[in-house]
């Protein structure tokens, strides 16, 4: 009996019908940049060939529509969905993506690698190739408190997993910079496979430091100086265009006849909203088309390029011996897609999936908020120096400006001055109910009045909450301890709407649209209050991050990343 690899090769002779012909479609050859006509023969779960095919046990007519290879999401963070993989995979598919790559290093964090294999175990059944990057920054730092650690032995085991590809983004460039021996061992593991980069700011001595130890790819620039000299210096470009970072319109200049090999579109994180309402790297593609971008090359920097950095070599074009993958576009200009295939198999149509979320497979990680018990005074902020540090939110960007200035002091406390758009940050730790909790001020939420609270921050995923009242920053931060994960409203003492994140206090169990819908609903509650911010939740949540400049607060207490050092 021949084999399944005989048989493609008969069906790409002619010798044997296509299990699937898509005929006369206008394919779009990401090799040579050319929109070919010609038949598509598919073969089990792979293309035999392009060209004139024409017997097949199922000939769909295309009717002259576009034919193009399935995109790739190259670096995104799905718990920033706060969707369960399923449900993602609902949202995304539908959209054109059909493979991503992600560390999950948001639930690693939380639970460790039990948090991984569920993941893993889930998605075994959907529409959507799952790569994982073994996180190499679990935690982030010790600058903060994480509910995991995962040293050189995990990482040895994590890369032998089915699926594991290389090691996650090393966001301890400052480890890196320095020769930390643990941050070394890890990137030395995964030698001869890709070694992701997060190097923010980054240039000169102190990048070619980083990219020498064999870290070839970042997706945190936001100038074009920076991504000119990352690119001088051999690396990889991900083109970031998330919810909360939008990279994309100073990045694509960049992007040219001569450096387009070595760029390639990512979303990193991408709300729920964002995905049902714009979709994911469909989206990225669309607005570079819409800044001037050939279309063509759009799709390439969304599909080939991911796919040959990532050494997918069944990925990412229509030719022989690539995976079905394939999406097939009404209008090119504005990426209209009507429908999707994975591996030969139709699994969406016109926006909607044709195929369930299926439930969860393994222990489900819903037990990870554990708070020491705290009062109203563990919030207040004794008054010192008139003058302190404050995180100031930059509009469009995870980075934020570290500011000094005169403070509101009222009972011997520092308190928030919603004159001046100075507010109260507050992280908890909730993990192992340390009783750490750091104190701080923001600038550029806008709230007139309530408070806000999450147990999505970055990375470690504490609960983080900002507001205008410690009273009202204590309730939000009971609201979420009582969902066991979520997010909260609060303003004058009441509750005013809430999320359950009770997988790992970052992903919720509902259906997309619920969670859009209850997202939404929070958001809009948000701005009622005063705030300014399109995303103020996902806002929030970066505010944590202690990889990121310049100034953040963690459960320890203020962090300068520039510095990467606690400040008094």
């Amino acid at each position: 009996m021949p084999s399944r690899l005989a048989n493609l090769i008969a069906v790409a002779r002619g010798e044997r019908p296509a299990d699937l012909i898509l005929a006369n479609a206008r394919v779009v050859n990401v090799f040579n940049g050319q929109i070919e006509p010609g038949n598509v023969a598919i073969y089990g779960h792979s293309i035999a060939g392009v060209g004139d095919y024409h017997q097949a046990k199922e000939v769909l007519d295309l009717a002259g529509k576009y034919l193009a290879p399935g995109l790739i999401n190259g670096h995104t963070h799905i718990e920033s969905s706060m969707l369960d993989i399923g449900e993602y995979a609902r949202a995304v598919v539908p959209r054109g993506t059909l493979a991503i790559v992600s560390d999950l290093h948001e639930l690693a964090n939380v639970c460790g690698l039990a948090g991984i294999r569920y993941v893993l175990d889930s998605a075994r059944r959907l529409p959507l190739e799952v790569f994982l990057l073994a996180p190499s920054c679990v935690p982030a730092t010790n600058l903060e408190t994480a509910g995991a650690s995962l040293g050189p032995d995990d990482i040895r085991r994590l890369l032998r997993w089915r699926h594991v590809i290389g090691l996650g983004e090393v966001m301890n460039f400052p480890g890196v910079i320095g020769g930390d021996k643990d941050v070394l061992e890890k990137i030395n593991l995964a030698r001869g496979r890709v070694v992701d980069g997060h190097a923010p700011g980054l240039t000169g001595r102190n990048l070619a430091a980083y990219i020498a130890a064999g870290i070839h790819s970042d997706h945190e620039s936001v100038t074009l100086e920076e991504a000119q000299d990352k690119l001088r210096q051999g690396m990889y470009l991900m083109i970031r265009e998330g919810s909360s970072e939008k990279n994309l319109e100073e990045l694509l200049p960049l992007v040219t006849d001569k450096t387009y090999k070595r760029c390639f579109f990512v979303v990193d994180d991408r709300s729920c909203a964002d995905l049902l309402r714009d979709g994911d790297i469909d989206a990225v593609v669309r607005k570079a088309i819409g800044l001037g971008l050939d279309p063509v090359r759009a799709l390439q920097l969304a599909t080939i390029n991911t796919a040959e950095y990532f050494r997918r070599d069944r990925l990412g074009a229509i030719a022989p011996g690539y995976l079905a993958n394939l999406i097939v576009i009404d209008r090119l200009s504005t990426l209209e897609i009507d429908m999707v295939f994975h591996r030969g198999r139709l699994v969406a149509r016109r926006g909607q999936p044709l195929f369930p979320a299926y439930s969860a497979i393994g222990q489900r990680p819903d037990s990870t908020v554990n708070i020491k018990p705290f009062s109203l005074d563990a919030l207040r902020l004794p008054a010192g120096a008139e003058t302190r540090p404050i995180i100031e939110v930059v509009p469009g960007q995870i980075v934020t400006r570290k500011r000094l200035e005169r403070v509101k002091i009222s009972g011997g406390a520092v308190v928030a001055d919603t004159s001046r758009d100075i507010l109260k940050l507050v992280v908890v730790e909730r993990h192992k109910a340390s009783g750490n909790i750091g104190r701080g001020l923001v600038k550029g939420f806008g709230l007139k009045k309530g408070a806000l609270a999450s147990s999505i921050a970055h990375d470690s995923h504490n609960i983080i909450a900002v507001g205008t009242s410690d009273e009202d920053i204590l309730a939000a931060i009971k609201e979420v301890e009582r969902l066991r994960g979520g997010l909260a409203v609060v303003a004058e003492g009441r509750l005013l709407g809430s999320l359950a994140l009770p997988i790992a206090g970052l992903m919720s169990d509902k259906p997309l649209e619920v969670v859009v819908a209850k997202l939404e609903r929070l958001e809009q509650l948000a701005k009622e209050l005063g705030t300014r911010l399109p995303s103020p939740f996902a806002t929030l949540s970066f505010l944590a991050l202690p990889v990121i400049p310049e100034l953040r607060l963690t459960d320890l207490g203020l962090v300068d990343v520039n510095a990467f050092r606690l400040i008094d």
